[in-house]
């Protein structure tokens, strides 16, 4: 094994941990299969063991390896969701990122109409107008903004499970999870009658698009109803 040049500590234990994942991906090992050890993996590429360990330390944070006591390094494949669902709370505390993650969010309810429309059932069509009915009821009568945050959330997460896509789905719950809790939210408690009857108008609005199969129709609606995350002073509904 060529040995890595002499460069600053922080960068050779990068520059280490991109070849070992390198060499993880390409070996195409199974999940829980044993790798090396820190001290074989130090003697191997002829760097310290300080340096070797912080390269494996990189790597069971990314979910890709697991330290086990007395038998070394066991090759894991890790969870997107779960691997986005540890970085999340990182991202939402600069403003920047939460900005880049709600046009992310945008992006993937948008591009997921399609699919929604493609795989949906009639039964998930008809729970989802089951949803913008209760959405209605809840909006109208101002109180239970708890409520309507969660019915919401169900409705745009039915929407995801219909594109028959799991991945999609979870990410979807784990961006509406973080931006419950991180996102601004509007400056009065609850929306005024035109905005308030706008948003409901859309829900029923999608059902249908969605019922009739019209993809540019349910595209056209989902870009409406979730422009305000694009926009410079951004609300939740």
């Amino acid at each position: 094994m060529a040995l890595i040049q002499k460069e600053p500590p922080h960068s050779l234990a990068l520059e280490l941990s991109e070849r070992i994942r390198h060499r993880i991906q390409s070996a195409e090992f199974t999940d829980g299969d044993f790798f090396l050890t820190e001290a074989e993996l130090a003697e191997e590429y002829q760097v310290s063991r300080r340096i070797a360990r912080e390269a494996v330390n990189r790597l069971c944070a990314l979910g890709l390896l697991e330290g086990r006591k007395r038998k070394g390094l066991i090759v894991r494949h890790p969870d997107p969701v779960e691997v986005w669902a540890n970085c999340l709370p990182s991202l939402a505390r600069s403003q920047e990122k939460l900005a880049e993650l709600a046009s992310f969010r945008y992006a993937l309810e948008v591009g997921a109409v399609e699919l929604a429309i493609k795989n949906a059932s009639e039964a998930q069509i008809e729970q989802l107008a089951e949803l913008a009915e209760q959405f209605k009821q809840i909006a109208r009568q101002k109180k239970d903004r708890p409520r309507r945050i969660e019915v919401e959330r169900q409705f745009h997460g039915l929407i995801l499970e219909m594109s028959g896509v799991p991945l999609i789905a979870d990410m979807q719950k784990l961006l509406a999870a973080l931006f419950e809790t991180s996102y601004p939210t509007r400056k009065s408690p609850m929306l005024d009658d035109d905005v308030n009857e706008r948003i409901i108008w859309q829900h029923f609005e999608l059902v249908s698009a969605i019922q009739d199969r019209d993809v540019e129709r349910a595209r056209s609606v989902m870009r409406a109803h979730l422009k305000y995350l694009l926009m410079p002073e951004r609300e939740i509904d």
